[in-house]
């Protein structure tokens, strides 16, 4: 047997591609579809055979592969690639699949991988280090030295990696502070601008006059405001100048969002000004973020100003989040009646930020509010974002400190979980491990949560079948269980792959406007094939952008419209060098190889979710509409462009 698969492989390594140009897309080869699928299958030895053929096609195909594999054991394999193969994009593909597969075999691979004499290459090695080296070969990265555009942009991102990593120090910081500076290519301004947006500590100083300026001076917005995330780093003396300038003359309101965010941060009367300030724009999602970090720091704030700011805001998201924030100080008299009439006549994703704010509610308050919680919880409603919202909300209250015993509590989740919701059991289940809150003690009977655990499956209810088990395991005095992983369970359809083209179209059509997506079929067959499944079932037409973030995403295709929907199958992850920039769309996921139907679309670039998330399109049309999209608002319909 294996002597015939040697022969097979032999007669392909001398065969030429016979991919047909007049065909849809590059599937039309039969070679190229079939590594395609041995990647969807993860089949580790048959994936690297092609490695070892001649055309270098099938070999930039394979290495790519490993990208979405990403099993150690093929490292060594990835590594001669890299090191021996004739072709660039082959080795290119190796560098990039390594970094996608951690381990020192990785490491060991990509280090030799900087001398390649091509320098795409070697900006491939740079930044797949940043992703698996340690400590010990740090000086790899750090020491390299490359006066080349490119070699600087992709050790400006391996740094950024490694900052993500919690790896970064003062050395490393230094660099980065001087790649932010205008001689230098836009991307590698945007690494090192995102080096400091994203790192959680900064090790060294010197970097802030860089950081500074590229703020509020770099040519384009993408670097600013990253640069301004960079801000938590700095004393708020320093800061200040620059916040206001740029909340009071950005245009693109990305940045503005940014700076109110970082405020968060500071606690000075002028950062806290400028938070209040930012209640009064006029744009929602200025507004929204500017309540979700009041919220958070509700005590900087005293009952009266919040107050104020509730009846001024016109977001109700906002108004919402300033509720939660008032719940969490001493409020008037009265407040819990006017949240419960305003719920009465509101929207249902009004009504469900109303309920998220009750979840804030403290003593003498908080019983009223458990009342009004557990009422919407189990009253059954269709809406399943009010029952996850409800349940989330009692979850806040009961582990909050308040005096309210946890029989009480307890009684509830056990109705909650006897409804059946799927998503209400993940939710209840991280109360019940949570060791401040004692539930070990007084669970007496583990009855209830074997039950709810029966009518869970995978891979439907993956994000509620890994929190019930953890907490029956917590109950029980076991081990912490090992991650659920889905099994393969969805096979490509390559029949309908084979018809997409590779420049399909398709518009999604909303009351705000249309936009128009062009879908990478040559880069995700499967995520593609998947979406335009469920188009023809007309599955995302009347559904909702259930999730906004604020110069984050827009997200969309939950089945329950809460963010907890899927179907009773899950594909595969497919990874490759597309980065995240404005208006890329990708697959929602709970961890790797578990996506189904939701999708995002991106505000700005969003680098810590390149490799990790599938990239299926990318917007070509009506940015302006994703940019005014908000929570609530309805798809229309999804349909193919001719």
């Amino acid at each position: 047997m294996r002597k015939l698969s040697l022969l097979m492989l032999l007669l392909v390594s001398t065969a030429c591609s016979i991919k047909d140009a007049s065909a849809p897309n590059k599937f039309s080869d039969p070679v190229l579809l079939k590594i395609n699928d041995l990647e969807d299958k993860r089949a580790t030895d048959s994936v690297g055979g092609y490695l070892r053929i001649k055309n270098p096609l099938y070999r930039r195909e394979a290495a790519l592969a490993f990208g979405s594999i990403q099993d150690s054991t093929a490292s060594l394999t990835l590594g001669s690639a890299l090191l021996e193969d004739p072709d660039i994009e082959v080795r290119r593909n190796a560098a990039f699949a390594l970094g996608q597969t951690a381990g020192v075999q990785s490491v060991n691979a990509l280090i030799p991988g900087l001398v390649d004499k091509d320098r795409m290459v070697v900006r491939e090695v740079l930044e797949a280090l940043g992703k698996v080296v340690e400590k010990g070969d740090m000086s790899a990265l750090k020491e390299f030295k490359g006066a080349d555009t490119v070699l600087q942009e992709g050790q400006a991102w391996g740094f950024y990696q490694l900052a993500l990593r919690k790896k970064a120090d003062s050395v490393i910081t230094r660099k980065a502070s001087e790649f932010l500076v205008p001689r230098h290519s836009y991307q590698t301004r945007l690494g090192a601008a995102h080096y400091f947006g994203r790192s959680s500590k900064i090790e060294g100083n010197g970097f802030e006059e860089n950081l500074l300026i590229a703020a509020q001076q770099d040519p384009r917005p993408e670097v600013r405001m990253a640069a301004v995330n960079g801000f938590r780093h700095l004393d708020f003396a320093k800061a200040k100048s620059s916040l206001q300038s740029i909340l009071g003359s950005e245009k693109d309101y990305r940045v503005r969002v940014n700076a109110v965010r970082v405020c968060q941060n500071f606690k000075q009367a002028e950062a806290l000004e400028i938070l209040l300030a930012a209640l009064s724009d006029s744009n929602d999602m200025i507004q929204v973020t500017a309540s979700e970090v009041v919220r958070t720091y509700a005590d900087r704030f005293t009952a009266k100003t919040l107050s104020e700011k509730i009846a001024q805001v016109k977001s109700s998201r906002a108004k919402a989040n300033l509720y939660g924030a008032l719940l969490k100080l001493s409020p008037p008299p009265g407040v819990l009646v006017e949240i419960t009439g305003l719920y009465g006549t509101a929207d249902v994703y009004y009504k469900a930020a109303l309920l998220s704010a009750l979840g804030e509610a403290k003593a003498p308050l908080d019983q009223k509010a458990l009342e009004f919680l557990t009422a919407a919880l189990l009253q059954g409603s269709n809406e399943k974002v009010i029952l996850t919202s409800a349940a989330a909300a009692i979850v806040s209250i009961n582990q909050s400190g308040t005096k309210i015993p946890t029989q009480e509590f307890l009684k509830i989740y056990e109705q909650a979980m006897a409804q059946g919701d799927p998503a209400v059991m993940g939710i209840i289940s991280s109360a019940l491990t949570d060791p401040l809150l004692h539930y070990k003690e007084e669970i007496k009977d583990l009855k209830f949560l074997y039950q709810a655990k029966g009518k869970l499956q995978l891979p439907k209810d993956i994000e509620s079948l890994q929190p019930l088990e953890q907490a029956i395991n917590f109950l029980e005095g076991k081990e912490k269980p090992e991650p659920l992983k889905n099994e393969f369970n969805h096979p490509i359809d390559w029949a309908l792959v084979k018809t997409i083209q590779r420049d399909q179209r398709v518009e999604i059509s909303t009351a705000k406007g249309r936009i128009v997506l062009q879908l990478l079929v040559e880069e995700a067959p499967g995520t593609v094939a998947n979406f335009i499944a469920l188009m023809n079932m007309k599955y995302f037409d009347g559904k909702v952008f259930h999730r906004v973030v604020p110069n984050f995403v827009i997200q969309g295709g939950c089945n329950r419209g809460d963010g907890y929907g899927s179907e009773d199958y899950s594909i595969r992850s497919a990874f490759s060098l597309r980065r995240y920039s404005q208006g890329s769309v990708g697959m929602a996921s709970a961890g790797k190889d578990t996506e189904g139907t939701q999708w995002f679309i991106t505000h700005s670039p969003t680098p810590h979710l390149d490799g990790k998330y599938t990239i299926f399109a990318e917007t070509v049309e009506g940015m302006e509409v994703v940019h005014r999209m908000e929570v609530g608002d309805k798809i229309l319909e999804v349909k193919l462009l001719k």
